[in-house]
């Protein structure tokens, strides 16, 4: 039985500015087939590659596949729907299927927007994937799917969703197979090395209301040390890794495990530099831990600062405060790790004076890295559901973090992105000139100067924050800029969105723990 795995050729300016990020789900789901003995497998990276409809076409004509299967997230999820039905067009016998968050969530929307796919996969999709498979070999897929947990399939004009698949309890039993992907193509601009992107634990004990990691997820799973030591090991020695980011929102939320992680790194000399992303709380409470951190090789850690405002943190349940922000990138500097504050701008009560406040912060706080990211309200969250009378913007392919969703009542879209525009001129500006070139020396000096060159390339090729695209090049642009916002995509109706999250109660309180008592 072949199979083929497809990535969507979607591309926003965010986060992509750095590099091309190996697409991480494709080896799980390949692993787990392999493993069921499904062997007859091939993984084609859209995005990374670039493809094209008809490209892609021209590929797909030449395969005989079974199933089909992609993934998207909210702001792919029309590539993802577009990719299936040229799928659909080209193999009709082929089974197909789609997975991710957005599809998770807002099964009942996709598949009345999208008919031509056929099953919508909910959640961690290792197990069910092997189950589809199976029934789809053994010919019996129709009979059986009532049977088949955690998926979602249309039934007399109806859509139908089965029980919920239970999570991955032993995550260290899972072996994903990096051998599908390309690695060559998957290159990390600041330090021009291969970058991949493994993961130590799985879901979230917090619960920010933007966010849809601890939704997706549900429980929360932590490896064991040593194993991820040995995954990373492989992928340096087998697939010329040169530099990893932990994919976990916060993989120092089990300090004693995080610590185990280091020391193994340590221990086995793996001589890599990486990155993650974590919480202001977690760096006060490692403060004695920050040199081990970086003797393992912790370059880069990106902190959910999220607002300078107060109020913008009480409103994202972040539970830290100003002075704990500013502390937190203190303590990292001095511990020679590059920091980078992330702030949310763009919400209904944005104006130029808070856009103002959060540049003096940045400036203030003395950050390495800043990233001004906009409001983006998945269609899915609590915050959504709050913010409902807010959204006019339906068009999900725009809620990339780089397009202003909100249109603050202070301003229009064009002068928030203006604005954030001169925060990022202002920040970089003054980094480039007075900070960088005497960042002291070694690997902090060149990372900070690799990270520069990527700011610059994007910025060159107009990829930054999809500038190119919606047409600005100054202030002097701002009556020009068009964001190109479907105006015919309507808001999904209660019935079409998963709202439910599907957690024990008992083991998952809407109160996260203590920082200082992480879960076991």
């Amino acid at each position: 039985m072949r199979i083929l795995l497809l990535h969507p050729n979607y591309h926003s300016g965010g986060a992509e500015i750095a590099g091309n990020w190996p697409p991480a789900w494709a080896a799980y789901i390949a692993g787990a087939l392999k493993s069921a003995g499904f062997t007859d497998l091939r993984f084609i990276d859209a995005m990374t590659n670039d493809l094209s409809d008809d490209a892609l076409r021209d590929i797909l004509r030449a395969e005989r596949p079974d199933i089909i299967g992609s993934t998207a997230i909210t702001p792919s999820i029309y590539k993802a729907e577009r990719l299936l039905k040229i799928a659909r067009e080209e193999h009709p016998g082929a089974l197909t299927v789609l997975g991710g968050v957005h599809a998770t969530f807002m099964y009942g929307q996709v598949l009345a927007e999208a008919p031509w796919i056929d099953v919508i996969v909910r959640g961690e999709g290792e197990g069910i994937i092997v189950d589809l498979a199976r029934a789809v070999a053994a010919g019996n897929f129709a009979a059986t799917r009532h049977d088949i947990r955690g998926i979602a399939f249309r039934e007399a004009g109806k859509v139908v969703a089965t029980e919920a698949a239970p999570t991955v309890k032993d995550l260290d039993a899972l072996a994903p197979d990096w051998s599908i992907l390309d690695w060559d193509r998957y290159r990390y601009i600041p330090l021009g090395t291969r970058v991949a992107i493994p993961n130590m634990a799985r879901g979230c004990p917090f619960t920010c209301s933007f966010c849809s990691q601890w939704k997706f997820w549900r429980d929360y799973r932590y490896r064991d040390p040593s194993k991820v030591v040995d995954e990373i090991v492989r992928l340096r020695d087998e697939h010329g890794v040169g530099f990893f980011i932990l994919a976990d929102e916060e993989p120092t939320i089990n300090r004693k495990k995080f610590v185990a992680f280091c020391e193994e790194l340590i221990a086995r000399d793996v001589g890599l530099l990486w990155g993650i992303n974590t919480r202001v709380t977690d760096i006060l409470r490692d403060e004695a831990l920050l040199p081990l951190y970086r003797r393992a090789g912790l370059i880069h850690v990106s902190l959910g600062t999220e607002a300078a405002a107060q109020m913008k943190l009480d409103r994202f349940n972040k539970e830290t405060t100003i002075e704990q922000n500013r502390k937190a990138i203190a303590l990292l500097r001095a511990a020679g790790i590059v920091v980078e504050a992330q702030f949310i701008v763009g919400l209904e009560n944005e104006t130029r004076e808070t856009l103002e406040e959060t540049y003096r912060m940045a400036r203030d706080w003395a950050p390495d890295l800043a990233n001004w990211s906009m409001y983006t309200p998945w269609p899915f969250s609590d915050l959504f559901r709050d913010l409902a009378d807010k959204v006019e913007v339906f068009d999900y392919e725009k809620y990339n973090f780089v397009t202003p969703i909100i249109r603050p009542a202070a301003m229009d879209r064009a002068e928030l992105l203006d604005r954030v525009m001169h925060n990022y001129r202002r920040f970089y500006m003054r980094k480039a000139f007075f900070s960088y070139p005497w960042a002291g020396s070694g690997a902090r000096r060149r990372y900070l100067l690799g990270c520069l060159k990527a700011f610059m390339k994007s910025g060159f090729e107009r990829k930054f924050y999809d500038l190119g695209r919606v047409g600005y090049w100054g202030p002097q642009s701002k009556r020009k800029v068009d964001f190109h916002f479907d105006g015919a995509r309507s808001r999904a109706g209660a019935e079409q969105v998963e709202w439910r999250t599907m957690h024990d109660n008992k083991r998952h309180p809407s109160k996260a723990p203590s920082p200082a008592e992480p879960p076991p």
